[in-house]
């Protein structure tokens, strides 16, 4: 009978080719667990503001039933109807929106932070009308910090929130032909930041 020969050096994996295996399955890694942690962010953002749009709209419905809104309404005259932590008028910066436009909470524009970690900065403008293409506006940072560095969502990333005097809630970029409040009417253009979408 035929005996087949035993190798003294069983057949595997060198050190060196063990290392390498290593070395790209780091690298592999590094990409692949950045890209997860910022598909997480950004996903957890839209939610964030699709749920304060909800807010926004509820709390407007309640005021209406309780006839407080007018064309003099701001977006602060909702807050009775709002669940929020704190009422800030200190002067904090948060993140601006795709238009480049500063958002401190002050005095006249005071911002509320919400209980998912996210702060929303009261417009003081006024409907300035009861038609359907009036609106109030607000900016909703998820975060909450002026942070002009976030890998995840880039340096201008504040969402700005149109609510019409009829109760329909829409973002800057995406305002009807028309609209307009005490400030100014809206053309047409790519306000929103690149992580939301309803």
């Amino acid at each position: 009978m035929y005996a087949p020969k035993i190798s003294k050096h069983p057949k595997g994996f060198t050190l060196a080719e063990l290392l390498i295996a290593i070395a790209i399955l780091g690298v592999i890694g590094t990409f692949t667990i950045n890209k997860l942690m910022i598909t997480q962010q950004v996903s957890a953002n839209n939610a964030k503001a699709q749920e304060v749009a909800v807010m926004i709209t509820t709390a407007f419905q309640e005021a209406q039933n309780d006839g407080i809104i007018s064309a003099s309404s701001k977006a602060a005259s909702l807050t009775p109807y709002m669940n929020y932590i704190a009422y800030d008028t200190s002067g904090t910066v948060i993140d601006s929106t795709p238009l480049g436009t500063s958002s401190t909470c002050g005095a006249g524009t005071p911002c509320i932070w919400l209980h998912n970690g996210g702060v929303l900065w009261l417009s003081n403008f006024t409907f300035a009308g009861t038609s359907n293409l009036n609106t109030i506006d607000f900016r909703f940072d998820p975060d909450g910090r002026n942070n002009t560095t976030s890998i995840a969502d880039g340096p201008l990333k504040a969402v700005q929130l149109e609510l019409y005097y009829n109760g329909f809630i829409t973002t800057r970029g995406k305002v009807k032909a028309g609209s307009v409040n005490s400030c100014c009417g809206f053309g047409p253009g790519a306000y929103d930041p690149s992580w939301f979408s309803w």
